[in-house]
């Protein structure tokens, strides 16, 4: 029987750790404590490997603050908001609405999702002094714990803790705020996955150092500037600011960033559809295999003529150049040049006896993105997106909530986000990523997921005098917050998809199938008929839902002494009352601790009957969390297991505190004699 103290002690994985611990075990000490000097005298001793004294980085008051958060035990647990999950439209949904300091889901979400995410997108504070942005800090440290924990003298955990607890809004904050977020952010990204992140200029170089540091410099990628507004400059002495920038940056070197692929060209024929490598071919009138030194000039390219010279040991064959050429009397290609544009299909043919050259391409290699984001490319700016927002809601709505285009969302989504990917964006906002993603299913019948995350934060009601009250009226809530904005926003986004492009479309498709029905030779058309079918099939069951969870404090109230038992368990102590915790509170702790052993949040735990005790079963893991459990439940679980073939618990997790001593030992013995009869695994673990 293994017991873990698990609900308080959430970490976020650090591959890196895992891969020390496996790998160099011998310098880890009898306290799980790695020893560095142990470790770095062992590295001294390879004449390839130097360690400088001196390096290029980033430093600044609160850093070493900002890694022990990014480190630190997560705070809260999660509840899910069964009513609302388990309506019609949200049962079955993939997407996430997570309500609760982003910091702290990131640490909750980190197992389940654990290089699951292939992109993020956030717009977090710029810290512009007019944005709101403070640094606040529940986490309560001495100067001596500080001190402690971070490896710092004390007068400088003395200066750090002074600006955690006096709101600050300084450089140092700001990266304080933004380096365990985004540390976490890259755990969860997959291999190949991205982040993109907005800024403007008050914070930007900061932002791209940190970014360095964390994600590596190697895996930046570029930062492009997007043109946030339209509007003319006023008379204002002030320069008029119309760009802001996204960060791009990779999990690592994949040489991903093509961008977008353009349509493929017509052939005009010339394409010979039965070779499986796509060479050109051509008329076979031309047959001249090597030409002599010479200019021929023909033909025009627009209103210009062109020549082209060629080489001495030009040569063409079967009407390709295969040799290097000049073209327009200009451009030289070189024999690689060349060959490269052969293997890639693009080639310079002789199309008459007057050697009139052109271009041919069967299908076009996607192509790098600018680095400007404009109008020009289907974006909009922030007029735009402050329009969207209004016309969901109502007039002026959008003021100082700072939304983006949904327009921007999905051209960075295209870049390279597939139909079933998942799209992480911990500064929600008014919802525009969750937004933006729906309506690029709808377009495309892709199945992208997003998670979003955000602060139950208070809506200014001097400054937001419409959305707060739009929120506390229409809503009828009480304290208005942006979450709740958020949360509107998405069903109002789901209503209009749903009517001015799913209905649309599925009603398109209906009358096309019903003609082709009506159609005489119906044999003819029954496999197009299928495939529409297929297509509406796919846009009717286009997840507009969305699932809802929260955090909430593990320290206070009936869970405050629960905490306390934790750090200091013996089982004669009674310091916390179990009979305090309802139905709701333990699904509570399910929710949990489902997501700290890899369960996603859209995976539902499955009931299993125990003769009148119910446990909780997904992907091999079997929780036994309600009070009651006696012998004939441990009976009928062994009955279970040797019969349901379906039903293989490789793990058992039991909450310490619903069992007695002496059943928990029963459970662990009876489990030990099972397995050494039927020779398998499996794992009783006691968690509290």
């Amino acid at each position: 029987m293994k017991e873990q103290k698990t609900t308080n002690n959430i970490q976020p994985k650090n591959k890196n750790f895992e891969l020390l611990r496996k790998h160099f075990s011998n310098f880890f000490d009898n306290n799980e404590n790695f020893d560095f000097e142990k470790f770095k005298r062992y590295l001294s001793k390879n004449e390839d490997i130097n360690f400088s004294k001196e390096s290029y980085g980033m430093d600044w008051l609160g850093k070493s603050y900002a890694r022990l958060l990014a480190n630190d035990e997560a705070t809260t647990l999660l509840r899910e908001d069964e009513e609302w999950n388990n309506r019609e439209e949200n049962k079955n949904s993939e997407h996430l609405l997570i309500k609760g300091d982003n910091l702290e889901v990131l640490k909750l979400l980190s197992n389940a999702y654990y290089e699951k995410i292939k992109m993020i997108y956030i717009d977090p504070p710029y810290n512009t002094g007019g944005d709101g942005f403070v640094y606040e800090d529940n986490r309560k440290f001495t100067v001596e714990e500080l001190s402690k924990l971070a490896g710092i003298d004390e007068d400088k955990a003395k200066r750090i803790l002074e600006f955690t607890e006096s709101k600050s809004n300084s450089h140092s904050a700001w990266l304080t705020f933004m380096y365990p977020r985004l540390y976490i952010a890259k755990q969860l990204l997959k291999e190949d996955g991205v982040i993109f992140v907005s800024i403007d200029d008050n914070e930007v170089a900061q932002l791209r150092l940190l970014m360095d540091e964390i994600f590596g410099e190697e895996n930046f990628v570029e930062i492009f500037n997007w043109q946030k507004t339209t509007t003319p400059p006023n008379l204002s002495n002030k320069t008029k600011k119309s760009i802001e920038y996204i960060l791009l940056y990779q999990k690592q070197n994949c040489g991903f960033l093509k961008g977008l692929v353009k349509e493929s060209k017509s052939s005009n024929g010339l394409m010979n559809q039965s070779n499986s490598e796509k060479v050109l071919t051509f008329p076979e009138k031309i047959t001249k295999t090597k030409l002599k030194n010479g200019v021929y000039k023909r033909g025009s390219y627009g209103t210009q003529t062109y020549k082209i010279e060629l080489l001495e040991d030009t040569e063409v064959l079967n009407g390709v150049f295969i040799k290097p050429i000049k073209l327009r009397g200009k451009f030289k290609w070189s024999q690689d040049y060349l060959n490269n544009a052969i293997k890639n299909n693009v080639a310079i043919y002789i199309q008459t006896d007057a050697f009139s050259p052109s271009y041919e391409k069967k299908e076009y290699d996607p192509e790098k993105p600018w680095n400007i984001i404009n109008k020009s490319f289907g974006v909009g700016t922030n007029e735009n997106a402050g329009d969207e927002l209004d016309n969901l809601f109502v007039t002026n709505f959008s003021e100082k909530l700072y939304p983006k285009p949904t327009s921007l969302i999905k051209y960075l989504i295209n870049f390279l986000v597939k139909s079933n990917d998942i799209i992480l964006d911990f500064f929600a906002g008014s919802g525009t990523t969750g937004d933006a993603i729906m309506q690029l299913n709808a377009e495309d019948g892709g199945n992208r997921k997003y998670i979003l995350v955000q602060l139950p934060e208070e809506i200014d009601s001097k400054k937001n005098k419409t959305a707060y009250d739009f929120v506390q009226n229409e809503l009828n809530v009480e304290n208005p917050t942006i979450f709740e904005i958020t949360k509107e926003r998405l069903i109002r986004a789901a209503k209009k998809i749903k009517i001015e492009t799913l209905d649309i479309k599925i009603n398109k498709k209906q009358k096309e199938i019903k003609e082709f029905e009506s159609k005489l030779d119906l044999e003819n058309y029954k496999e197009k008929i299928k495939k529409l079918e297929e297509e509406m099939n796919n846009l009717q069951k286009q997840d507009l839902g969305f699932k809802i969870f929260q955090t909430i404090p593990n320290n206070e109230g009936k869970w405050e002494n629960y905490i306390l038992k934790l750090e200091k368990f013996a089982p004669h102590q009674k310091l916390f009352n179990e009979d305090k915790l309802n139905n709701e509170d333990l699904k509570t702790l399910l929710t949990t601790w489902k997501t700290y052993d890899g369960i996603k949040l859209t995976q539902n735990l499955k009931e299993i009957d125990l003769e009148d005790y119910r446990g909780y079963y997904f992907d091999n893991k079997l929780y036994l969390v309600n009070k009651g459990f006696e012998t004939k439940h441990l009976k009928k679980l062994l009955e279970e297991i040797d019969e349901n073939r379906d039903f293989y618990p490789a793990t058992i997790i039991a909450f310490g505190y619903n069992f007695e001593s002496k059943m928990l030992r029963e459970i662990e013995d009876n489990i030990k004699i099972y397995k050494n009869k039927k020779q398998i695994d499996i794992d009783f673990i006691v968690r509290y």
